[in-house]
């Protein structure tokens, strides 16, 4: 039987581990557990508790994108489809806002950047490590586990630096129906 063993994140605040090996349960996969005894079942109250682990003030903005982003599990989203969101929730907030509060939490370890044709940035609720595949035509990003992709023979990186993560977007288009 797995034990569990209780670590804490670079922000000080404590999350679980299954494994030594395995990855840290992140403040978000708490938010999403119900079995965690963090749970309250408020979603501000439970969005707050996250903030607050993560050592970021609980702003009135904050809560609400948060809200609009974790509630609905493990998506990807733009700024400006989360804007829209907003707007339609009856939170006015700005663009800038948005984007803030969207950069803010990813350097929080709470969302994930995903960087597509260098023009289109999308922000993942699972900050697991993980792969994308794009839909052209779409504009939409699905998941692919880590382990079903196998990044090998990496370039050493220049002195001083170190390999932080290997992104992997696999781009997808709709198979031609046209027969010869």
């Amino acid at each position: 039987m797995n034990e569990m063993i209780r670590s804490r994140s670079p922000f000080g605040a404590p999350f679980a581990q299954a494994d030594a090996q395995d990855e840290p349960v992140l403040p978000v996969a708490q938010l999403r557990d119900i079995n965690t005894t963090r749970r309250t079942g408020c979603p501000f109250h439970d969005v707050r508790e996250m903030l607050k682990d993560v050592g970021l003030r609980p702003t009135r903005q904050r809560l609400a994108l948060g809200w609009l982003l974790f509630a609905k599990g493990d998506r990807h989203v733009t700024a400006e489809i989360l804007h829209e969101e907003a707007i339609k929730a009856r939170f006015p907030v700005s663009l800038a806002t948005v984007y803030n509060t969207l950069h803010q939490f990813t350097e929080s370890s709470l969302l994930r950047e995903v960087a597509v044709d260098g023009s289109k940035t999308y922000f993942d609720t699972n900050a697991s490590d993980h792969h994308h595949f794009f839909l052209e035509g779409q504009n939409d990003l699905l998941d692919i586990p880590a382990q079903d992709v196998a990044v090998q023979l990496l370039p050493e990186p220049p002195e001083g630096y170190e390999v932080a993560r290997v992104d992997v977007v696999v781009r997808l288009r709709r198979k031609s129906t046209t027969r010869a």
